[in-house]
């Protein structure tokens, strides 16, 4: 009779921790891989609703612009260095209806700053490599897949400075620039 009161009470307080803990992962490490590019990222917890997303990654692009006059649409395989705190802002909800929340799985709000360094490993027209860093913000969606697969999807609208007079050109400039990416990745 003790012990299966002592397993009811473990069984019964476990259910209870895991009620009361509705909170992003620790810490998530996979890859993503999408229409323009390949990505290696980490998700860390810094509160119950917020993650620090950094992302190490190539980005595929057929890049035009008054930079690239004189070339036919190089097409460019350039490094990306992105730091993206994110709030997930329905895991309580998504908790209650029980649905699943491992593996981040929610919807989020996310402030993406990135870099482009004057690099590019792919450059079918040897344009010259112009840096920039951006600064969007973004709503998006995680779901997972399975246990190990998930895809997201996010859209947004922000700010662009691309660092123009290092690669030779007369000013800098700046504009804005739109986020939309449709991902599928793997979690470790």
């Amino acid at each position: 009779m003790k012990k299966t009161l002592i397993t009811l009470t473990l069984c019964g307080l476990t259910l209870i921790a895991k009620a009361q803990s509705t909170s992003v992962e620790k810490s998530i490490f996979g890859l993503q891989t999408g229409v323009l590019g390949i990505w290696a990222y980490n998700e860390a917890k810094l509160s119950n609703t917020i993650a620090l997303r950094t992302e190490l990654g190539f980005d595929f692009g057929i890049w035009e612009s008054t930079f690239y006059d004189d070339y036919d649409s190089p097409f460019l395989l350039t490094p990306v260095i992105v730091v993206e705190p994110r709030f997930y802002y329905n895991l309580k909800k998504r908790s209650e209806h029980s649905k699943p929340i491992d593996g981040n799985s929610g919807n989020f709000i996310a402030l993406k700053m990135g870099y482009h360094p004057e690099l590019a490993l792919f450059n079918t027209d040897d344009a010259p490599i112009v840096s920039d860093f951006s600064i969007i913000p973004t709503w998006g969606i995680r779901r997972n897949l399975g246990k190990h697969f998930d895809f997201e999807a996010g859209l947004g609208a922000g700010f662009s400075y691309t660092f123009a007079k290092r690669a030779g050109y007369v000013k800098n400039k700046s504009e804005m620039e739109l986020n939309m990416h449709l991902r599928i990745g793997y979690k470790f």
